[in-house]
């Protein structure tokens, strides 16, 4: 029987528990540090899909434009 690794996660566990395990074994084992550095790297992915939907919302909206001062001078 071969032992597991206590680092790694066992294959069949939730993602949750695997990204916890990661967060712990990076801090060694220190929970309070773990949490404030999981908080950390969520909001700041939080930032960057806001930052990514404000300019996907602008193309969109200067797609529109354009459209339609295009279709403004086709019918003119």
């Amino acid at each position: 029987m071969a032992l597991r690794d206590e680092t790694q996660p066992p294959a069949s566990s939730c993602p949750i528990e695997a990204i916890a395990q990661a967060y712990l074994v990076t801090t060694a084992g220190n929970e309070g540090q773990a949490l404030r550095i999981a908080i950390t790297d969520a909001l700041a992915d939080l930032m960057v899909a806001d930052r990514r939907a404000r300019a996907h919302s602008r193309l969109i909206s200067r797609g529109y434009v354009r459209g339609g001062l295009d279709g403004a001078a086709e019918e003119a």
